[in-house]
Order: C-alpha cells, then sequence, then structure tokens
C-alpha cells in the first residue's frame, strides 16, 4: 500500500512508501498521527500549513462486515484543535482497493479556482490526474452530484465539499456519495469542509477498476474473527435484522431520551419535548408505513453493512424527502429547534446536504438564534430559510456558519451549549453524567461518538451506570470508552459495533482477530484497547501545543446553575473528575 500526497499548490501527486510507524494504523489512528507529526499545532486551520489526511480504517476494503468507514482529519476551524470526522461510504472501500493507506492533501493554490482529482489505477499503481471544477461551484450537491458522475462515469466514488465548505465555514463537513449515488453521507463535525475547500479542492473521484484490493496476512484467523463479529451483529437486539436499528434507525433514541429527560429541548432548556413522540424512529417507521402502504426497513449506508440502520423519510405522494433521518439531525432541528413536524425536519436535513454543512451544529445554531430571539422555536420556515442564506453566503447566513459558539457570543447569549467551540449533540449532559465527562474531555470538543456512555447509562448495554449519578466513576467510563472507540475509529468499522461488542464476549474477540488476522500481528485485547489509548495521547498533545488546557476540558457555566427539566439537575461532576479523564491516561 501507499500513501498518497495531493499537493495543491501546483497540482501534483506523489506516492510514497509506507513509514513503519503507520504500518499497523488505520482510519483516526492514520489520520491524527499524520496530523500530530506533520501540522503545525499553532497554523491557521484555513492556511496553507493545514493538511487534510483521508484514512480507510485497518479492515475497510475487506468482507468484515459493517467495515466501510473512512476518517477524514486535520486542525478544525470550529475547535482550534485536532479533528477526526468518520462516516460510511463506497467511497471508503474504493480507496483501500485502490492502495492508498493514508491520502494527505497539502499545500494551497495560490489562484482562485476549484479542481477535481480523480484517482484510478494505472495497471501497476494508483494515479492521480488534475481537471477544472469551477462549474460545480456554489451549486446544490443534489444537482451537481449527476453532472460529477455523467462526465467521470457511474462506477465512480465522490468526496467533496458543498458551498459551505467553499465559504469557509466551520460548520461545513465533507460529503460522499451514498449508496443511490446521493450526496448524504458526511464527515459532519468540526469544519473539514472548509479545510478542503481552502485547498481549493472540490471533489475527489475514483475510480477503482482494475484496483487489486487489499492483502490480508492471515486469512484464516480473519475469516475467524469475521464469523464471530457477524454472528455477534446479528444475534444482539439493537443491531440484528429488524431490531431496534434496522427497524426504527438511530432516531429510536428520541423517545428513550425523552422519556429519560435527557433530550435537549430548545437550546437545552429542558430534557423532555412534547412533540418527541411525533418526530422519534417509531413515526418514521409508521409515516412511511402508511404512505407507502407496506413496512419499510432500513438500509445500507455503505457496503457490507449489516446493521442496516439508515432510514429515508417518504412524502405523502410516496416519493423520497430525504434519506437519511439520523437522530442527532432529528433531534437538532426537532427538539432543540421546537419542530414537531416529521416533514419539515426531513427538508432541513436536505438543505444541509445540498449545502454542505452539518446537521448537528447548524441545528444547535439555529437553537441559539431563536434562543437569541432571531426567530421563535418552532419556525420550521424561518429555519430553512436561514439555511438557504447560509447556503448562499448573505451576511446573515455568514454570520450563522461561523458555528453555534460563535454565533451564541454575536447575540451575547451566554446559553451555548458549547465545548471547545462545538455544539453540543442530542444527549443532555445535565441528565446523563458520562456523556458530560466525554463531552468535556473529548479531543475532538463536545462530541458524542467520542465516548458513547449512553450504551450503560440510558440503554444497558455494556453493564449499567446510573445516568443521574455524579461520581468519579463517571470519569474512568468515559476514559475507557473513549479509548474503545479510538480502536474501533481505526478499525474502520462502524461505531454501532459497540452494542453488539459490549453484550457478546465472542463479538470483541472477533474484531480482535479480525485486526490481527488482517495486520499479520497477535496483539491481545488489551494491547488493541491500549492502542486506542496512545492515539489520544497524541491528540492530546497536539491540542495542548494549540492553546488548548485544562480549562477547555469544561461543560458551559450556564449548566452549573441552572437546573434542567424535569429532573431539576444541574452539572455537578468537579473538575478533578474532568482532569481525572486524561490525567490517568
Amino acid at each position: 500500500m501507499w500513501m498518497l500526497r495531493l499537493n495543491m499548490t501546483d497540482r501534483s501527486y506523489k506516492l510514497e512508501e509506507v513509514p513503519e510507524r503507520y504500518k499497523n494504523l488505520g482510519g483516526r489512528g492514520l489520520t491524527s498521527t499524520v496530523i500530530y507529526d506533520e501540522v503545525d499545532p499553532e497554523c491557521h486551520p484555513l492556511g496553507p500549513n493545514n493538511k487534510l489526511v483521508f484514512a480507510p480504517g485497518m479492515l475497510t476494503g475487506t468482507s468484515a462486515p459493517t467495515s466501510a468507514r473512512v476518517s477524514a482529519g486535520g486542525k478544525s476551524p470550529l475547535t482550534g484543535g485536532i479533528k477526526e470526522s468518520n462516516a460510511g461510504s463506497s467511497w471508503a472501500p474504493a480507496l483501500a482497493r485502490l492502495g492508498v493507506k493514508g491520502l494527505i492533501v497539502e499545500g494551497q493554490p495560490e489562484e482562485d479556482g476549484y479542481w477535481v482529482a480523480k484517482l484510478a489505477w494505472d495497471g501497476e499503481k494508483p494515479a492521480v490526474t488534475f481537471e477544472p471544477a469551477d462549474a460545480y461551484v456554489g451549486q446544490d450537491l443534489y444537482d451537481v452530484f449527476p453532472k460529477v458522475y455523467k462526465r467521470f462515469g457511474d462506477k465512480v466514488h465522490i468526496a467533496g465539499v458543498g458551498a459551505a465548505g467553499e465559504l469557509g465555514y466551520p460548520n461545513s463537513g465533507i460529503v460522499y456519495n451514498d449508496m443511490n449515488q446521493g450526496p448524504t453521507r458526511y464527515s459532519g463535525r468540526g469544519g473539514l469542509g472548509a479545510v478542503m475547500g481552502s485547498k481549493g479542492l472540490k471533489f475527489i473521484v475514483l475510480d477503482a477498476d482494475g484496483a487489486p484490493g487489499v492483502e490480508i496476512a492471515n486469512e484464516e484467523l480473519f475469516k475467524q474473527g469475521r464469523g464471530k463479529m457477524r454472528e455477534a451483529l446479528m444475534e444482539h437486539a439493537i443491531t440484528k435484522p429488524k431490531g431496534g436499528l434496522n427497524s426504527y434507525g438511530t432516531a429510536i433514541l428520541i423517545n428513550i431520551l425523552n422519556e429519560a429527560g435527557g433530550l435537549p429541548t430548545h437550546n437545552f432548556r429542558s430534557g423532555r419535548f412534547e412533540g418527541a413522540a411525533d418526530i422519534a424512529g417509531e413515526a418514521i417507521f409508521e409515516t412511511n408505513k402508511e404512505r407507502k402502504g407496506k413496512e419499510i426497513y432500513n438500509h445500507a449506508c455503505s457496503p457490507g453493512c449489516i446493521i442496516r440502520c439508515s432510514n429515508t423519510l417518504y412524502g405523502e405522494d410516496g416519493e423520497e424527502i430525504v434519506s437519511c433521518v439520523e437522530y442527532e439531525s432529528d433531534w437538532a432541528f426537532g427538539a432543540d429547534c421546537g419542530i414537531s413536524n416529521l416533514d419539515d425536519i426531513a427538508k432541513l436535513i436536505k438543505r444541509c446536504n445540498g449545502y454542505g454543512l452539518d446537521t448537528i451544529e447548524t441545528g444547535v445554531t439555529l437553537a441559539i438564534a431563536m434562543d437569541s430571539g432571531l426567530l421563535e422555536f418552532g419556525d420550521a420556515e424561518g429555519a430553512l430559510d436561514l439555511i438557504e442564506q447560509m447556503g448562499k453566503g448573505t451576511p446573515t447566513g455568514r454570520l450563522l456558519g461561523m458555528g453555534s459558539g460563535n454565533v451564541a457570543k454575536a447575540f451575547g447569549n451566554p446559553r451555548s451549549p458549547t465545548v471547545k467551540g462545538q455544539g453540543m449533540p442530542a444527549y443532555e449532559p445535565r441528565a446523563v453524567k458520562g456523556i458530560g465527562v466525554t463531552y468535556a474531555t473529548s479531543t475532538m470538543g463536545a462530541d458524542h461518538t467520542a465516548g458513547y456512555t449512553i450504551a450503560p447509562e440510558i440503554l444497558a448495554v455494556g453493564g449499567e451506570s446510573d445516568p443521574l449519578k455524579a461520581e468519579k466513576a463517571k470519569a474512568d467510563l468515559s476514559r475507557a470508552f473513549q479509548k474503545t472507540t479510538a480502536l474501533i475509529d481505526s478499525s474502520g468499522h462502524c461505531l454501532f459495533i459497540a452494542f453488539a461488542i459490549l453484550d457478546i464476549e465472542s463479538g470483541f474477540e472477533g474484531m480482535i482477530e479480525e485486526i490481527n488476522g488482517m495486520l499479520g500481528t497477535d496483539m491481545s485485547a488489551d494491547e488493541a484497547v491500549e492502542m486506542g489509548g496512545e492515539i489520544l495521547r497524541r491528540e492530546r498533545a497536539f491540542n495542548e501545543k494549540a492553546g488548548l488546557t485544562k480549562a477547555d476540558d469544561r461543560l458551559p457555566e450556564f449548566m452549573n446553575y441552572e437546573k434542567l427539566p424535569p429532573h431539576e439537575v444541574v452539572a455537578d461532576l468537579s473538575d478533578e473528575v474532568m482532569d481525572a479523564v486524561y490525567g490517568e491516561l
């Protein structure tokens, strides 16, 4: 395999042998290590010295179930620290099949303009050509993607940015094609779309036709592990066919968190939303059943996914409105903005997809704007207009594109549900204490996927932990989840395998055997998890050099004194608990 460098200053490329230091890394482990090794932590995120790194997971491109993930990494224009954001798409295994272990985008063109980098197999190695992309600038990605496929062929795979990335918004994502060639799969968080746009790179198009694919060091061990992983996923109630995720998607969590009093509502003013049942995964399922005349189960976001949690919301005419309505997007435009109409939420999600906006950051931003008096909670039409302004780059749109923390400052609103400048996702940290520790201490800013303590705190997966109990054990819980998550993000598996491997021991054994079989290593489970710990240490070291301190590992001040209904709780974990997460790592 190769490391591939795209130099956007002169639009050249270079293939390099994989350094020994990187040979057993993939996904997040590789992106964060390259950023740690090569990027000045004090550089401007949108300047020429930042880099954007793409890396398929260690198992991506193989037949390991639910392993078609890619990590994107760089210095975040939103948090000012290191960022990894991953997604599932056919683009990820195509990059692996082309023999590219890591793709590093560096430099910056001196002249204006955007480019397509096309990567294809030339018979012996991957080769890159650069072509102008100005014809696609400023347009809706739903209109642009068909044009790109027409130009390069139906078998290619696309990664790129929308208008938000071109405009340099810190809430812009990197878009990948879905299984129907639509622009709906995102590395959404942290503004990496702006990093890609700052380099004049509109799209990276992959043509893996004729590529040799990936090599597996120990096929027998890999197959043994793959079998255990598949069996665990097919058995667990959350991940099995017609189980929780396949039936109701990730939005199954709306009712669950609402009942727990941990569904942030009206810019985190309450933990319950009166319209929760109208927007939940069960409501999506029943709405589709009524409109299509049959039960509609969910589909895969990427090749080889057997969890199949990606849903579609259909309109009254039976035609698709959007795919998909993820829990976080559903919550961000629903409960947080006070909107209880599924069709309205779907339209807001689709506009974000079309412009390349992170739905979480955009929803949190709009809720802050509502809380600040720019429009009323529940005003779906007004929310849609503001997203349109973001996409078109009006003065108001540019302000909102700066991300939730910056918008709160602009309005002088102290109720800013952010950590390190990044908006909080769909779990109230006052009512779910462990996820609050993850929000505060994660190297990525407020990020539920960095250490998903919701599993034991809310779902009783991997044990049980009282979500309302403030104790030092929450630091231990979050640290353990952050380390394991860093490993999963590096493996190429979807994070949702965690439900099965936490409850089914053979599933966890299977993941370790898959990795050892792939790499030809003999890591124990503890050694593999410690790999995750080492990734966190590098990320933490980068952030410290970038100027982030323990003072940035804190929840917003208003949560310390403002009681959250219905449990009337505050953020009451001490600074010592927060500091213990990395102090003991």
